[in-house]
This record gives C-alpha cells, structure tokens and sequence, in this order.
C-alpha cells in the first residue's frame, strides 16, 4: 500500500454502553449462567427509517470519513487498516457514490497480494500508531516471515485471508461504470489477480483433497468467535494472558468483543503459521472446512467468469471450478435433517455441530436443487434463526443454541453482510416478499443504530463499533435497489412467488418481479440421500 496515499485516522468517540449479560465470562471464556430466559422474546417495534435522502447522506458520511485517501477503514478507532472481505463489502456500496473510489478500494487491497496468491486479511496503514491494533504489523513480520511464500517487501500485512468475495465485487462495481472501467483497465488488471487468489485457495487449502477449502484460523472465516469453532479450538493451547494487550477493549463493551481465552487461542494459532513461514504444508492445530468460506468461493467463481468473458479470456474454467464447489459442498457438507449445511473439523475428523448463519450462506448462490433450497429456506424462517418470526434480522447463530449470545461477536448478533447475502438469497430462490421485508429491516436497523458493526437480533441495539463501514456501503446498496424497485412500481409480492402487483393508470395489473434466476449446477450423488437437480422452468 502507498503510505503517500493514507492520512493518519483520528478516534472516533464512542458513546458509553451499559454493561450487559453474557454467556460468556469476559475473563475465562467459561459459560455463565444463563441470563437469556428460553422463551420467545418479543421483538421491539422498528422506528420508522430514515427518509431515503438523509440515509444515502449519512451513509456517505460514513463512507467518506472511514475513507484514508485509498481505501476505507472498517472504523476509524477499532479497526484503524485495511480489512479484506470488509473492502469488498464497502466496494459494492460505494460505487453508487464514487465507481472510481470503489475501484481503487479493491486495486489498493491487490497491490499487497502475497506471490502465492494469498489475499491477506489485513493490509496495515504505516502511518497509524502500532499501538492502535493487535495483533499489528510488528506481531505478523509478513516482509520477513513470509519472505519465502512471496509476501510483499513495500508492504506490510497479516499471513491470514478472509472469504473471498472479491470478484463479485469487482463485477458489481464494473457493472456500476463500465466505461470508467474500461478507462481504468480495471477487470483486465484485477482479472489475473482474482485468478491467482482463488487459485491459491484451492490449490493450498484443500487438505482433504476433494474440493473444499479448509480456513486454518477461525478469523479467516469472518466469524471469528463462532460458537462453531469452539470444539475444534478446545485442542489449541493459548498463549499467556501476559503475552499480549488487547487493543479492541479499549473500543467496545467487554460483553460486545470475544472473551481472553479465545483470544489466547487466536494469538496461538497465528504465532504458530507465522513461526512456520505461513507455509500451508506446515501443522495447522486449526482446520476446518467451512461452508461460509465455500460457498462465497463459488459464489465469486461465477462473477470470476463474467469477468473473464468481458476481458476475452476463457470463461469455462471458473464456472467448472464453481460447479465442482457446489457439488462438492451437496456431497460433503449438506446436513438434511438439520436443513442447512454443515462445516468439518478436519483435524477432528467429524462434521461441525450446531446452527450457524455460515450453514445458510449456500442460498446466495445459484443451482442449488429444489429440495435444499426449500430446506434452506425453512430452516432461516424456523425457530433456530426465526427470520419474520422471533427476529427481523438473521442472528449469526442459533436463537435456541446454548452458546447463543445476543451482544457477543459472532455468538448471535445480526451482522449486516450476512443479512445482505441472504437477502439476495431470498430473492434468487422465489421470496420476494420475505427479502423485502428483511431489505427494509436492515435498512431501518442501520439508521437506528448509527450504521452499527451488528445488533442484537430481537432489539437491533447497536453493538460493537458504530460508523462502520460495510454497514453504510451495503445499507446504501439496499437503499438503491429499493428505489429502483419502487420506480418501476413493484410492491412486495407473496412469498415464495415472483409476481407483485403494480398500479398503472388503467388500474391494476400483475408485473413479474426481477429475480436472479438461477443456473443449474449438476449435483453428484451425495452420502445422503440427494434431490433432483434444479431446471430453470
């Protein structure tokens, strides 16, 4: 990264937070006892959103002041660098403001792409106070430590990645200017890079040797504290208390953040890779497939392929890696009594329990059978993520689970990217009228909750740091494809249908909602037993 290019963030204040119940002990990591009664809580009443000027203004507030000059920071005070999959997010938002400020937004995170191909997780800004984040640069050494596997000299960076939603993002912001683009040469000169990124994943990450790709630390899942790694984390030593100082407290609500013994666990992990050389041959005490991570790679495969085709390179190799990933992902990750899909701890060698929002990511993507699809959707509208029901936004974890915790991280808050998958999900697989009630949700969420890093899903509080980035970008997409919507005179239609009613000046007549219809993918036969492919009608 330029460090010419970067002025040096100032912390935002941070409104005092009254301190909370956790199901957690901040201290230990041990459950508390639990404050949470089992039983249906009423969902407070949405305020009414903010009209939509004042919302694309704040969010661009929002946007403009995360903005270093060439790319945005997640938050000013808690997360002061460059985030990968956070870049990609705000990428698709800002290019409703500035197609040439998303642009540099992605081009800036690949200029420090590792000779490996490897994306890190976090690009540092070396005009910002070490002290500000940690684990910081001078903890990675990615210049030295990954001297060997290609990480960059002029640029210091994490040896992590996170999910790879990068070309999808890069398409959208294409579509958004394709002239700039071309200008710019943007796809041709992302293009390679893409290539190579998605190639390291599953070229390097494929430890079971059938087509997933396996995270080796649970912050390259993007939901770091999951209740779903907690059985493969009981096997990681951590490191001392003593050996660290977490800079994230000094942000957030101690109930809001992941506890010291996961922590622990983290700084273990990563030490480790680091002292390896980030060699991906080297023991990782952390591996797990997981169906977030797989199914935002397939996801990005098919944009992969449009990206090739508008550069004139071959298209097939990305749609058949993206076939190959979701057939994968039906074969070995589709759990059909729980109706979602499933994770596996492949140093554990068994499937990972519970119910994470991870296992409803598939939905966001295209060709996925009948009969999964149905189930998927009636998993996220059924009592362990009670979407329309119990919540109005989808908790990352399970409302009935033991480990849920409405305020903790990723224990069971509603996070804005999440949603916004799922909410093109919903759409793609003939919900219109639940994806407009979830889009209007996290549009009145996000005004309600000073744009929020996440919220409780039964109050939509704001939890973690507020002005987020990916928050004010994604509101601000929803926000444009609304109006859109309300210009072409669509008005919700019933579920689970692609037809909504609009008024003309003859009276009424019956319009077909846009939908994103999905290609079939062709499904091998699976270890349970399979549906029928997905046709088109």
């Amino acid at each position: 990264m330029d460090s010419t290019d970067h002025t040096t963030p100032t912390a935002d204040p941070v409104p005092p937070r009254r301190p909370v119940p956790s199901t957690h002990r901040a201290d230990t990591g041990t459950p508390a006892a639990r404050p949470f009664p089992d039983r249906p809580r009423i969902p407070r009443p949405a305020p009414p959103p903010a009209g939509p000027a004042t919302l694309r203004r704040d969010a661009g507030r929002v946007l403009a002041a995360n903005w270093t000059g060439s790319s945005t920071v997640p938050s000013r005070g808690l997360y002061p660098h460059q985030w990968s999959w956070d870049s990609a997010f705000v990428a698709i938002g800002l290019r409703h403001l500035s197609p040439s400020r998303a642009r540099r937004e992605l081009t800036t995170l690949f200029a420090a792409q590792w000779g490996d191909g490897r994306v890190p997780h976090i690009v540092f800004n070396p005009s910002v106070d070490p002290a500000a984040y940690f684990p910081g640069p001078g903890f990675w050494r990615s210049s030295r430590a990954g001297a060997a596997v290609g990480a960059p000299a002029a640029a210091e960076t994490s040896g992590l990645v996170q999910p790879p939603v990068h070309a999808l993002a890069a398409w959208l912001v294409h579509e958004s200017d394709p002239a700039g683009s071309a200008r710019e040469s943007f796809l041709r000169r992302l293009h390679p890079r893409l290539d190579a990124w998605h190639r390291y994943l599953l070229d390097r990450r494929d430890l079971r040797g059938h087509g997933l790709v396996s995270i080796v630390h649970p912050w390259e899942s993007g939901m770091d504290n999951s209740p779903s790694w907690d059985g493969p984390l009981e096997r990681v030593e951590p490191a001392r208390r003593s050996a660290f100082r977490r800079a994230d407290l000094d942000h957030c609500a101690v109930a809001d953040r992941p506890t010291d013994l996961d922590y622990g666990r983290y700084v273990r992990l990563a030490a480790d890779y680091r002292d390896h050389g980030y060699r991906d041959d080297a023991p990782h005490a952390f591996a797990v497939e997981d169906t977030g991570f797989n199914a935002l790679l397939a996801l990005s495969e098919h944009a992969l392929a449009r990206i090739a085709e508008a550069v004139g390179a071959p298209p097939e190799p990305h749609r058949a890696r993206a076939e190959r990933l979701t057939c994968s992902l039906t074969e070995h990750g589709w759990d059909p009594a729980a109706g979602l899909f499933r994770g596996y701890d492949v140093r554990g060698g068994r499937p990972v329990g519970g119910y994470s929002a991870a296992g409803l990511l598939p939905l966001a993507l295209p060709g996925l059978p009948d009969e999964i699809a149905g189930a998927l959707l009636a998993t996220l509208c059924g009592p362990h993520f009670g979407l329309g029901g119990a919540v109005r936004l989808v908790p990352s974890y399970d409302l009935r689970g033991p480990s849920f915790d409405p305020h903790r991280y990723w224990r069971g808050p509603a996070w804005f990217n999440v949603n916004w998958l799922l909410e093109r999900g919903l759409r793609r697989y003939g919900a219109p009228a639940r994806a407009d009630a979830l889009r209007s949700a996290l549009l009145s969420a996000a005004d309600a909750s000073g744009f929020a890093e996440y919220v409780d899903p039964y109050t939509g509080l704001a939890r973690g740091s507020r002005d987020f980035g990916w928050t004010a970008a994604l509101a601000l997409d929803l926000l444009v494809a609304a109006e859109r919507d309300a210009a072409a005179g669509l008005e919700p239609g019933p579920a689970h249908t692609g037809r909504a009613t609009a008024a003309t000046g003859n009276g009424t007549q019956t319009a077909t909602r846009p939908a994103r219809e999905p290609t079939p993918v062709p499904v091998p036969p699976a270890r349970h037993p399979g549906p029928a492919p997905h046709r088109e009608p």
